[in-house]
């Protein structure tokens, strides 16, 4: 079983979009969420079929109406299909966008996703991952303020982030030998310390490490040339240190094919690579083709290779 929660915004028509391309998927799923709001959706042919609990249905897709009482449902979704993945009556939970801000407003103490999974797999460290069409990107640090990025930079985030990106690309996806480039904070790398002395450091002696250990890694470098040697097609992954270092570049080239993946938890977790962008709800011209990548990479995840 999938568990996805349509999310807010464009993410019931993405949703119901991409699941209609893809037929054989529709008895494996369960759309977890404000039903009102798939239902309203116009001028897509799924089959929808309520149901009362997280299970798939017999024909067309399951939708189940998450409660509105003690958090919005579209977080209550998210609750449920992780505590699904869990239990292992889920094999993955795939996410659509969610406006941060006006759940907040109503309560919710996280900021997003990734952060909120992580709380209920019991508080484990996460690494935000993006799945490309060409390349990967993991990042060292997340939603945190840009001037809170340098106290964070430390050896051992760097190495976990490093090393939870490889296993998950050698174990789940089959590259067996991932190469990595890893960015440096500064501009340039640092230049040995001239603009800054992070990179010489922290991350220079992780890379250190990483390469002792057997992974093969290239780093620190400047993020233009680990960006640019990813779209040549000599990197697997690159890992950023903060947030806009790895995605700004991934989603110029990649945007709509990218897929969020949330590595380090004992779940498979996929999502968008957008947000909910309102002005184009009703318009019948959201774009699904990521919801249909992370579909897509959940399915391969989840899927034992033989």
């Amino acid at each position: 079983m999938l568990v996805v929660t349509p999310g807010m915004g464009i993410g019931p028509e993405v949703t119901l979009r991409a699941l209609a391309a893809r037929p054989e998927l529709w008895r494996r799923v369960v759309l977890a969420g404000r039903a009102a709001a798939v239902r309203q959706v116009e001028g897509v042919d799924v089959p929808l079929v309520p149901v009362d609990r997280l299970a798939p249905a017999d024909r067309g897709v399951a939708l189940w109406d998450a409660p509105d009482d003690d958090e919005p449902a579209e977080v209550a979704a998210i609750r449920a299909g992780a505590r699904a993945c869990l239990r292992r009556e889920a094999t993955a939970l795939v996410t659509g966008p969610i406006h941060k801000a006006r759940l907040v407003a109503r309560g919710f103490a996280f900021s997003g996703h990734t952060d909120f999974l992580a709380h209920l797999c019991g508080d484990l460290p996460p690494v935000m991952a993006f799945h490309g069409s060409r390349f990967g990107v993991a990042l060292v640090t997340t939603h945190v303020p840009l001037s809170r990025v340098p106290d964070l930079v430390r050896p051992a985030r760097v190495r976990f982030t490093v090393r939870t990106a490889a296993l998950a690309w050698r174990d789940l996806l089959g590259v067996s030998h991932p190469r990595i480039a890893v960015c440096g904070l500064n501009p340039h790398a640092g230049e040995g310390g001239v603009l800054g002395t992070e990179d010489r450091d922290h991350v220079a002696p992780a890379c250190a490490d990483l390469r002792a250990e057997g992974w093969q890694v290239e780093g620190p470098v400047s993020a233009e040339t680990a960006f640019h040697e990813a779209i040549a097609g000599h990197v697997d992954i690159v890992v950023a240190m903060y947030h806009d270092q790895g995605l700004a570049p991934l989603k110029a080239v990649d945007f709509g094919r990218a897929v969020n993946w949330t590595l380090g938890l004992p779940i498979v977790r996929t999502s968008v690579d957008h947000g909910t962008a309102d002005h184009l709800v009703g318009t019948g011209s959201a774009d699904p083709s990521s919801m249909g990548a992370a579909l897509d990479l959940a399915v391969r995840i989840t899927t034992p290779r033989g």
